[in-house]
Formats: C-alpha cells, sequence, structure tokens
C-alpha cells in the first residue's frame, strides 16, 4: 500500500515539475474580458497564492501574456501582472476608455462626423467593429458610436475586428 502512495506521489510531483509556464510572443498575446463582476487576480497560477488584486468590473478588458494549465497570466490597462483561472474570462471583446476626461463618441468613423455623445475615461464597451483607425463601440445603454482607436485599451496595434 505504502509503495502504491509512493508511486502515486512521484507521478504527481513528476507532473508538476513538468508542467511549464508558457509565456506568449507580443504576437501571441490575446484581450479578453473578464466574464463576472468580481475576479480574484492571484500572485500565482493557483488557489495557493495569496489575491493580489480583486478587479470588480464585469467585461473589464484584459490581456493574456501567458498560461498555465488552467491558469492565465493577465496584463490590465494599468500594467498589474497578475494570474486568474480561465473561467472567469471571456472571449467576448470590450474596450476600457483610456483617454482622460470626456471622450467624443461620433456617428461615423471620422473626427469630421457628428458627436452623438460623450464617455468619460474609464467606461467600459463592447467593442463592434474596428478598422485602422477608429472602433465601433455599443455603451450600457445601447448607444453605438465611434471612437478613435488611440483613445481606448482592449485592442492590438494593427488589429482589425469586422
Amino acid at each position: 500500500m505504502r509503495a502504491i502512495i509512493l508511486s502515486l506521489l512521484l507521478t504527481l510531483t513528476y507532473s508538476v515539475a513538468n508542467a511549464s509556464v508558457i509565456e506568449l510572443s507580443p504576437e501571441q498575446t490575446r484581450f479578453v474580458a473578464m466574464r463576472a463582476d468580481k475576479v480574484n487576480a492571484r500572485s500565482g497560477p493557483n488557489i495557493r497564492y495569496p489575491i493580489e488584486w480583486i478587479y470588480q468590473q464585469q467585461n473589464y478588458p484584459v490581456e493574456i501574456i501567458a498560461e498555465y494549465e488552467h491558469w492565465r497570466k493577465i496584463r490590465d490597462y494599468d500594467g498589474t501582472i497578475t494570474w486568474v483561472r480561465k473561467n472567469l474570462l471571456t472571449n467576448a471583446r470590450y474596450a476600457l476608455i483610456a483617454e482622460p476626461g470626456e471622450n467624443n463618441v461620433y456617428d461615423k468613423d471620422s473626427l469630421n462626423s457628428t458627436v452623438i455623445a460623450r464617455a468619460e475615461n474609464g467606461v467600459v464597451a463592447k467593442i463592434k467593429r474596428c478598422n485602422p483607425n477608429f472602433c465601433l463601440l455599443e455603451f450600457e445603454n445601447k448607444i453605438e458610436g465611434w471612437l478613435p482607436r488611440t483613445s481606448i485599451y482592449g485592442i492590438k496595434r494593427g488589429e482589425i475586428i469586422k
């Protein structure tokens, strides 16, 4: 019986030792969003690591920069790097208004088009599509409008969303 238990422990130790963090290259990183309105972010990829941060906004966009089993290493807009379980993230695309102050929301993808609303920094909106210069966002109040890509966080440079 002891031999079986020892064998199982050695196998488990060997499996854990051989599992490694997969660091993603800049081309492999991707944006996701928080699935829930309360997500514990930890210092490492396991529940035994301490909680470093609690995200309290559903759909808040973050960038996955590494993977380990069921855990994802993320970086947020402020540059904070932590680990969260992958089931607490969604592939739905959201943007954080990152430009300070009130930002004009346009009816077309042009700074010369009509301003239909203003969005303050920190607001999160669903990304509907993005071209090289602008993204069409849907806000919580169902208003849809265009913002310059330079005003938002949640999309990679050069990424097009149709």
